[in-house]
C-alpha cells in the first residue's frame, strides 16, 4: 500500500461519519473474503477497530478512538498492536551467519548472541529489496521479521540464494514462524505492564536486545524494539496463547494501554523519522541515499561481500546524488509524491511521507532532495495540489525517540 496510512484512516472515518456508510463499507471493505485474518481479528471487531485491507491481510487502521488521540495516548501511555501480518523466520545451521551476510549490509557476524539490528536486504544494484530486524540468537540461530507486503519476494529471494549456498555446501536451513503471532507493545508502560506477566527482570534487557522466555504462560520470543520511537518491545507469541496475551496486557494497564491501529501506528513512525517500505525505501534507493549508512557494519564497510556491494561502497566513498530528509511545512500537510521545490522553483525532490504530527501539531514530511540541499535550516517549497507552500530541511526524529539503553 503506497501513501499514508493516516491519511487513509482519516479518509475512511470522515465517509462513514456520513450517511451512505453502507457505500463506503463496499468500497473499503469489499475484498474482506479474500483477504488473511490475524487470530485477533473477531477481538479488533469486538473493541470497535475498523478493518481495512493491507498486504493482503484485514488489519485494524483505528478503534473507537481518533489516530490523533490513539498516537498522542502511545507516547503518554501506550500502544499494543497486532503486527501478526509481518513475517518471522529463523535460520539456523553453522553457516547461517555467513549465509545471510550474502544477502544484507550488517555486521551480523559481529552481533553478540541475543542481539539485533535494523539491516537491509540489497540487490545487485545496491537498492532496497526490504528493511529488516535481524538477532543472533546463538551463533546458528537467526532469527528475522520481513514486512508484510514484502514477503513473497523477500520469501523467493532468501530461497533462491539458500539453495545456490546448500548446493556448494553450505549448512543452513530455514523456518517460517507461521505458527506464531506478533504483537508490539509500545510506550512508557509498555516495561512496567509486561513486568507483571514475566518472572525475568526486563529492566536488564536494552534495546534491540533478544531473549525467549515465559510471558502469561507461553514461551515467547522477546525482542526490546518497535516501530515508534518509544521504548517498547516485540513479542512472538504461539498463536493459540496470542489472544490470552493481548487480553492480559490490556487488564494489567488498567485501561491506559490502549489497542492501537495501523493509521497512528504510521503516524507514529514518521514522527520517529522511520522509513516505511514501499513509500521511504523501494528497490532504485539505496541504504546510504535513505540514511542507513549506520547500519552498514564497519567491517562490511572494509570489505563488502554483499549485493550491490559495489554501488553501495562507492555511494560511501564519493556521497550519493540523493539524500532522505526530513521537512516541517506550512499550509496542508505534504503527501507521498508531492513535489519539492528549491525557492527559484527548480524541482530539487519528492515527499516520500507527510502528514500533520498529533503530538507536535504541525506538518512533517519526509523525502528525498538533491545532495548539498539536504542541510538541516535549507528552505524550500512543497506542492500540495499544485500550490507551493514554505518548508524548511528539519533534522530526524521530530520527536525525540526514547529507547531504553544502559545509562
Amino acid at each position: 500500500m503506497r501513501g499514508s496510512l493516516w491519511q487513509l484512516g482519516q479518509s475512511i472515518t470522515r465517509r462513514l461519519s456520513q450517511a451512505d456508510k453502507k457505500a463506503v463499507a463496499r468500497r473499503y471493505f469489499a475484498s474482506e473474503a479474500d483477504l488473511k485474518k490475524t487470530v485477533l481479528y473477531d477481538f479488533h471487531v469486538a473493541h470497535g477497530g475498523k478493518m481495512v485491507p493491507f498486504a493482503g491481510w484485514s488489519m485494524p487502521i483505528q478503534y473507537k478512538d481518533s489516530i490523533m488521540d490513539s498516537t498522542v495516548n502511545c507516547r503518554e501511555n501506550g500502544g499494543l498492536f497486532d503486527v501478526s501480518h509481518m513475517c518471522g523466520l529463523s535460520l539456523k545451521g553453522k553457516d547461517s551467519v555467513s549465509f545471510l551476510e550474502k544477502l544484507v549490509i550488517a555486521d551480523v557476524a559481529g552481533l553478540a548472541p541475543g542481539t539485533g539490528t535494523l539491516t537491509v536486504f540489497t540487490n545487485e544494484k545496491g537498492g532496497a529489496i526490504d528493511d529488516s530486524v535481524i538477532t543472533k540468537v546463538k551463533d546458528d540461530h537467526i532469527y528475522l521479521v520481513v514486512n508484510a507486503g514484502c514477503r513473497d519476494k523477500d520469501l523467493a529471494h532468501i530461497e533462491e540464494h539458500m539453495k545456490a549456498f546448500k548446493a556448494k555446501g553450505g549448512d543452513v536451513s530455514w523456518h517460517i514462524h507461521d505458527e506464531r503471532s506478533l504483537l508490539a507493545l509500545q510506550g512508557p508502560l509498555a516495561a512496567p505492564v509486561l513486568q507483571h506477566l514475566t518472572k525475568d527482570d526486563l529492566s536488564k534487557l536494552y534495546f534491540g536486545e533478544f531473549r525467549i522466555l515465559d510471558i502469561n504462560g507461553a514461551t515467547c520470543f522477546l525482542t526490546r524494539t518497535g516501530y515508534t520511537g518509544e521504548d517498547g518491545f516485540e513479542i512472538s507469541v504461539p498463536s493459540e496463547n496470542a489472544l490470552d496475551l493481548a487480553k492480559a496486557i490490556l487488564e494489567k494497564s488498567e485501561g491506559k494501554v490502549r489497542l492501537t491501529g495501523l493509521g497512528a501506528r504510521d503516524s507514529l513512525r514518521l514522527e520517529a523519522g522511520l522509513c516505511l517500505y514501499g513509500n521511504d525505501m523501494e528497490q532504485h534507493i539505496s541504504p546510504v541515499e535513505a540514511g542507513l549508512t549506520w547500519a552498514i557494519g564497519k567491517r562490511r564497510r572494509a570489505e563488502g561481500g554483499f549485493l550491490g556491494a559495489e554501488v553501495i561502497l562507492k555511494q560511501l566513498a564519493e556521497g550519493p546524488s540523493i539524500r532522505r530528509v526530513g521537512f516541517t511545512s506550512t499550509g496542508p500537510p505534504p503527501r507521498s509524491h508531492s513535489e519539492i521545490q528549491d525557492e527559484k522553483g527548480n524541482n530539487i525532490g519528492e515527499i516520500t511521507s507527510g502528514g500533520f504530527s498529533p503530538c507536535l501539531k504541525k506538518n512533517i514530511a519526509m523525502g528525498y532532495v538533491k545532495s548539498g540541499l539536504h542541510k538541516a535550516g535549507t528552505k524550500a517549497k512543497i506542492l500540495v495540489r499544485g500550490k507551493a507552500y514554505d518548508g524548511v530541511v528539519t533534522k530526524m526524529p521530530f520527536v525525540p525517540t526514547k529507547y531504553y539503553k544502559p545509562s
